[in-house]
């Protein structure tokens, strides 16, 4: 097999590693096309190419989050995820582990630890390399990696999130919220919530946001029902799809451009968190972007009486 397609074989790894330590399709794509670069420029064939392009992909990503840390701190108001519709990876026997651990809830969990700490359990929690593999990539000895490991551990196990384990059951329950919501039923929509849901969205400024966090279910199901009829009106769609391996959707316009993502978290039959994403720099791979302030002005035009 040659170099290329080893990489190739081995890409929807990298990836899958690369995404999780950095919460960003963009720069993950962009780490992995700089792992292929210094493969490609490697003298010698490795050993094992799984454990060097692990290495080498996880080592840049690291950097690459050392820097983004800065940009992250200065965001406008609250920092999501790029929004990731499926995770390249397949591992039948861990798919339900592999989905809880690209949520948007185990993300934001992520980026209380340090890049170190992140790589750390990225590699070893969620992929299961060995020490000896995950002391290779990070550049630290084993005994480092193994404290690297409780404390990240330590910190994820804190406030781990918790998800229906019938995934079914929860995709039948996301079902019956996104026909409440395209009906604009209220009520319907209320018994869904949790007392205490919280509705939460990531416009990174460039985005129509009425508030960053809606709390509890009668101010959550109104909001959701005032969506409804400003999207009803400028023609804009819901399409139900996985987002970050949890039930969710995206947001088109008339033409089928982008708006934004919606993410449930879903726990003991409730609706717990709703997260969006509308910031349009974070919407891009995912296809042509609409424009959320013109499809406001015109569900607004729409509603006024005409002479």
């Amino acid at each position: 097999m040659s170099r290329a397609e080893e990489f190739q074989e081995l890409r929807p790894l990298l990836f899958s590693i690369a995404y999780r330590i950095l919460g960003s399709v963009s720069e993950a794509e962009d780490a992995v096309q700089e792992t292929w670069l210094r493969y490609e420029a490697t003298p010698a064939q490795p050993a094992s190419a799984k454990a060097f392009l692990s290495a080498v992909v996880s080592r840049i990503s690291i950097d690459v989050l050392r820097s983004a840390r800065v940009r992250r701190e200065e965001y406008v108001g609250q920092w999501f995820p790029e929004p990731l519709l499926t995770d390249p990876y397949a591992d039948p026997a861990r798919s339900a582990e592999l989905a809880d651990s690209v949520s948007m809830a185990a993300l934001l969990l992520l980026e209380r630890l340090s890049p170190l700490e992140r790589a750390v359990f990225v590699l070893r929690e969620v992929f299961g390399f060995g020490f000896g593999e995950v002391a290779s990539a990070v550049g630290r000895s084993e005994a480092a990696c193994r404290q690297l490991s409780v404390r990240a551990r330590r910190h994820m196990d804190a406030g781990r999130p918790r998800f229906e384990a019938d995934r079914e059951e929860r995709q039948q329950l996301a079902e019956r919220f996104f026909d409440a919501f395209r009906e604009g039923e209220v009520d319907g929509l209320r018994k869904l919530l949790a007392a205490d849901v919280r509705l939460i969205g990531d416009s990174g400024g460039k985005a129509p946001l009425w508030r960053p966090v809606f709390l509890g279910a009668e101010d959550v199901a109104g909001v959701l029902a005032t969506l409804v009829s400003l999207f009803v009106r400028a023609g804009a769609v819901v399409e139900p799809r996985e987002v970050n391996g949890q039930p969710g959707a995206i947001f088109r316009d008339r033409d089928g451009r982008v708006l934004n993502t919606l993410a449930l978290d879903i726990l003991d039959g409730q609706i717990q968190t709703i997260r969006t994403v509308i910031n349009p720099d974070k919407l891009r791979h995912l296809g042509p972007v609409g424009d959320a302030w013109a499809v406001i002005r015109e569900a607004n035009q729409a509603r006024r009486p005409t002479n």
